[in-house]
């Protein structure tokens, strides 16, 4: 079950990510959906979810990597030191 949550939490900002790119995709080709004013802002927002989604999938991945172990030096939590 477990396992399920977790890929619908993935899932989520993936399918926000595709949408951002088929945005811009339209924008690019002149298209406008009907619903977002102008291309502008049709652009703006398909590069605001693709990075949102790009962001928190990433974000995802580098905790998981964190927590196994996996990561470089320089990606690795700070420890905290009191003096």
């Amino acid at each position: 079950m477990a396992r399920l949550a977790a890929l619908i939490v993935l899932l989520i900002p993936g399918i926000l990510a595709a949408f951002g790119i088929k945005l811009m995709r339209d924008t690019f080709f002149g298209l406008q959906i009907l619903p977002i004013g102008g291309l502008a802002v049709q652009f703006i927002s398909g590069l605001i979810f693709t990075v949102l989604g790009l962001g928190f999938f990433a974000g995802f991945l580098l905790n998981r990597d964190r927590k196994n172990g996996k990561v470089a030096p320089r990606f690795q939590k700070k420890k905290d030191v009191d003096l």
